[in-house]
């Protein structure tokens, strides 16, 4: 299975319906048989469910809280809104410890609509920020003292209670409709986290929005009578568990949980890789440091700039993981380079150079056999000194032999080895590293990588006020 979620072919949308191929058939072949189960059933079920989600909406929010994290606060005020909601359909089972009333349909119906609804709502940007935090709180206390209220005065005054479209109405599919709609945007988004990060945590909330998804359905399209209303109720309480279990988790551990917000960047990868990327990344990462500090530190930008450069160009997630990895990699075939050689304090004479070019094959045939990395990985590392017009090394190839991503590494590559000080030479500045880099256009770089390049250094350039800076040796 984990090879399988490796493969650059699955696509979100083929991640989605592999996850709801299970939920799906259990309601279309099993769904419309005819069922009788105790109200107790029902009852115990609905504290069950309420109960998890009532713990995920505190470990949420006090995180959150604690954090500054509007984002985290609401999400647990969606399992607040959830939990009420639950808590309420459960204690008005008919003839349990209530008669026969309106508000078990009504919070049923509501309680899977409401959650996507909040929860949809925590990719704003707004939400990011420390001040949002205080107002959310206002926002979960009132959701819940009106879901509360609801429960007791449907139950004493039954006519207030509004009426809650039949079985498979019209109405009742326009509800489903949008709710869909709200699940599908969230697991869209945790499905792209999943393929960045490529953790079983994402991969959990995936599945977590997807069961709840198909939860929905049997709840708005069929009845108690039915065996597949029974089932959605089971799919809702493991969706809650897959959902809110992960992202609790990894609040308390003081990391931000991204699946729901879905905004996590190809440059977190760099940022955070022992956490992203694996233990082996990290540990040839720290014998390259241990061998050559500078090249280490150069692996690090060049990954980073090389992917801000591929999300400018559209590079979709699980591509972007690769340059990323890729760009981690590139230079660790260096390994195998002796000390005297890649530290030597000046220009290298034709043998020691001889000696350097052999680097990108040897850091292929290292991630091959360590294994664990993709093919594209490989290559990345194989290929990252190749030019368009077969002047490069190991193998001098060319044009379309070269995907877009080895390119651009190409490009990031040349770009920050030209802005390094050196003991042999002084470190260039950006306008004439540039500069070099449009003159060879066509002929060693790809010319959409260089422009992508340089709106990725202006747009950084407007956030931090300032331009590149030389790296030192």
């Amino acid at each position: 299975m984990h090879a399988l979620l490796r493969e650059r072919w699955l696509s979100v949308l083929a991640l989605l319906a592999a996850t709801a191929v299970g939920p799906a058939a259990v309601v279309h072949f099993f769904g419309s048989r005819q069922v009788m189960i105790d109200g107790g059933v029902h009852f115990w079920g609905l504290a069950l469910s309420s109960g998890v989600a009532a713990a995920a909406a505190v470990a949420l929010t006090l995180a959150g809280t604690r954090r500054g994290d509007g984002r985290a606060v609401l999400v647990g005020t969606a399992f607040s809104a959830m939990a009420a909601l639950l808590a309420v359909h459960g204690l008005t089972t008919p003839d349990f410890l209530v008669g026969m009333n309106g508000v078990v349909a009504f919070s049923g119906a509501a309680t899977l609509p409401v959650g996507g609804a909040v929860l949809a709502l925590s990719a704003l940007p707004a939400l990011r920020r420390p001040r949002s935090v205080r107002p959310l709180l206002w926002l979960q206390g009132g959701l819940l003292a009106a879901i509360l209220a609801l429960g007791a005065v449907g139950v004493l005054l039954p006519s207030l209670v509004p009426a809650v479209p039949e079985d498979g109405s019209p109405e009742a599919i326009t509800v489903l409709v949008v709710g869909l709609a709200f699940y599908l945007l969230l697991a869209l988004r945790a499905s792209r986290t999943f393929l960045l990060t490529r953790r079983q945590a994402d991969f959990a909330v995936v599945a977590g929005i997807v069961l709840l998804a198909a939860a929905l359905v049997p709840a708005l399209t069929l009845g108690p009578s039915d065996f597949g209303w029974w089932a959605g109720h089971a799919f809702e309480l493991v969706g809650i568990v897959l959902v809110g279990v992960p992202v609790a988790f990894d609040l308390y551990r003081g990391a931000q949980s991204r699946p729901l917000a879905g905004d996590l960047r190809g440059s977190e990868l760099i940022e955070a890789a022992d956490a992203f990327l694996g233990p082996t990344v990290h540990a040839l990462l720290l014998r390259l440091a241990g061998k050559d500090a500078y090249t280490e530190g150069h692996t690090r930008r060049v990954a980073r700039l090389a992917v801000e450069v591929g999300e400018e160009l559209g590079l979709p997630p699980g591509r972007l993981r690769d340059l990323a990895i890729g760009g981690m990699m590139h230079d660790i075939g260096k390994l195998s380079v002796p000390d005297a050689i890649l530290q030597k304090p000046g220009p290298l004479d034709d043998d020691e150079f001889a000696v350097i070019r052999r680097h990108p094959q040897r850091g292929s045939e290292l991630v091959r056999e360590l294994g664990g990395f993709s093919p594209a990985v490989a290559k990345l590392v194989r290929d990252h000194h190749e030019r368009l017009d077969g002047g490069g090394y190991p193998h001098g190839c060319a044009g379309e032999e070269l995907d877009l991503e080895t390119r651009l590494l190409t490009v990031c590559d040349v770009y920050d080895a030209l802005l390094s000080r050196r003991v042999y030479r002084e470190p260039w500045s950006q306008e004439r590293a540039l500069a070099l880099l449009h003159g060879e256009i066509n002929t060693a770089f790809d010319s959409r990588c260089v422009e992508a390049l340089e709106r990725v250094l202006a747009a950084r350039a407007a956030v931090h006020g300032d331009v590149a800076e030389a790296v030192p040796a």
